[in-house]
């Protein structure tokens, strides 16, 4: 890759889309109501308006804004690893999907300027098992790619008497009331990692 970003693609208006920017704004509400990036309810955050494409990511306009300064004049990277979680955590609310970031790996190519937008985009990984979700996102500058990040989620909704996490696809559950371990779900110990 070149560094240089294409254009976003432009928003579709048909059904899908709509029903999926319709379930992203309910689950914002609802989920991240006082998120500092994107909850609607918080009087200090950013607010960001995460919009569902026709491919079925989504993008928000980022305005990267001297109080989030690391170098003179840059945009610090804790601040755009945030922005891109955000970005995921969205793509994930337009499928319906309330999960946790389990892991976030981001990859800086270019500092991002402050007093100009950026734009951060996200897109689900196909295959979603109900567990683990894989997400990937990119910030980009003046067409300029920035940052891409990589992230695998887990579910929040998981089974109410044990946790449930994932390591190498293989589930596993924890109950810390009784051995403060991790237990493989397929009783396989030597493929359990934690």
């Amino acid at each position: 890759m070149n560094g240089v970003v294409q254009e976003p693609p432009v928003v579709a208006s048909g059904s899908v889309r709509t029903a999926r920017q319709a379930r992203l704004d309910a689950f914002r509400a609802l989920e991240h109501p006082q998120c500092v990036l994107c909850g609607p309810a918080n009087p200090f955050g950013l607010k960001l308006g995460f919009e569902v494409q026709s491919d079925g990511s989504v993008v928000a306009c980022i305005p990267c804004r001297e109080i989030f300064q690391s170098y003179p004049g840059t945009l610090h990277g804790g601040a755009i690893a945030a922005v891109l979680d955000a970005a995921m955590t969205n793509v994930l609310f337009s499928r319906g999907i309330v999960a946790f970031t389990a892991e976030l790996t981001v990859r800086f190519l270019a500092p991002a300027q402050l007093g100009r937008n950026a734009v951060v985009r996200a897109a689900l990984d196909p295959p979603a098992s109900h567990l683990l979700y894989r997400v990937h996102g990119e910030l980009a500058q003046d067409r300029t790619l920035v940052a891409r990040a990589s992230a695998k989620f887990m579910a929040k909704d998981r089974p109410q008497d044990s946790e449930v996490a994932c390591s190498g696809g293989v589930p596993r559950t924890f109950d810390a009331r009784r051995t403060g371990k991790c237990h493989s779900a397929l009783a396989h110990p030597a493929r359990s990692r934690v």
